[in-house]
């Protein structure tokens, strides 16, 4: 049991202050328990009226006496009453968030970073593109823009996600919702044959070849792994994306989350500060370490 630890808040919400939050709900979203999603809610009131994020930005969530990491965050703003984040078990503070009981106490600084660009994307088809663990803050967007005051603004919605196998897709029930939907085009694939498995079976990037979305007016966003990018930005590009309208999210090597270690620099942008979404037009300036 993680000590409970009232944090200082500080009035300016000092970036480098972490706000107390409680861990209301914990749910294993792979077969493997190696995800965990975990449902947290402001200790103190205050700092849940005064807290507004964007599909797109992320939070440093730190386990006391053992470090904190960024993480996406994968509830939409509409989804009141607690903060999502997923996690993936991976090294010191991962295991120790792991290990933690509903109830418990960590600290949260955020939100952080910049957003998709919504603006830009009112008034076209949106394709969605994720792999594997990387699709939290997907899902916030997602979410975001099936919601019934913003689905209107949008055109068509294509999702494309896939994982290796069936039990490590993650957000089950979300995808079930989705697919059940009229208004949404949901590709659900895994990488080999599955007993059972009444969905698609290939890489992403293949699977979105077949999907073959409209470009003519469409926004494209892309998370996954770095193979799974690389082989999916020469489809977009044979569909007719420009590379203006495609976004990428960039959530690896991110540290501090406010510029300060260095660690995401790449040329002249950071990526916690100027990032985590760029488009491909963007990055294409910059020099090639990603």
């Amino acid at each position: 049991m993680v000590e409970r630890v009232a944090l200082p808040r500080h009035p300016l919400a000092n970036p480098y202050v972490p706000m107390s939050m409680v861990i209301r709900r914990i749910v294993d979203e792979t077969d493997d328990r190696t995800i965990k999603s975990f449902d947290l809610a402001f200790e103190r009131p205050e700092d849940g009226r005064t807290f507004r994020h964007l599909p797109g930005q992320f939070c440093e969530l730190s386990v006391f006496n053992v470090g904190e990491a960024p993480f996406g965050i994968a509830s939409a703003p509409e989804e009141k009453g607690f903060l999502r984040f997923t996690v993936k078990l991976a090294g010191v503070v991962t295991s120790r968030l792991h290990s933690l009981s509903e109830g418990e106490i960590i600290g949260m600084r955020g939100p952080l970073g910049n957003a998709f660009p919504l603006e830009a994307m009112r008034g076209h088809d949106v394709v969605v593109i994720g792999g594997g663990f990387a699709f939290t803050t997907l899902r916030a967007l997602v979410v975001h823009l099936l919601q019934p005051e913003n689905r209107p603004s949008y055109g068509k919605i294509t999702v494309v996600y896939g994982a290796r196998t069936p039990g490590l897709l993650l957000y089950k029930s979300d995808l079930d919702a989705w697919e059940a939907r009229g208004d949404v085009a949901l590709w659900r694939t895994i990488d080999v044959p599955a007993p059972g498995w009444p969905h698609k079976v290939g890489f992403v990037p293949a699977v979105l070849e077949e999907a073959a979305p409209e470009a003519k007016n469409a926004v494209a966003v892309v998370c996954g792994p770095p193979a799974m990018i690389r082989f999916t930005l020469p489809v977009l590009d044979r569909l007719g994306f420009p590379k203006e309208r495609i976004y990428l999210s960039l959530e690896n090597r991110m540290k501090c989350g406010i510029g300060k270690c260095g660690h995401c620099s790449i040329g002249p942008k950071y990526v916690c500060i100027d990032g985590p979404i760029f488009s491909l037009a963007e990055l294409e300036t910059l020099p090639p370490e990603y």
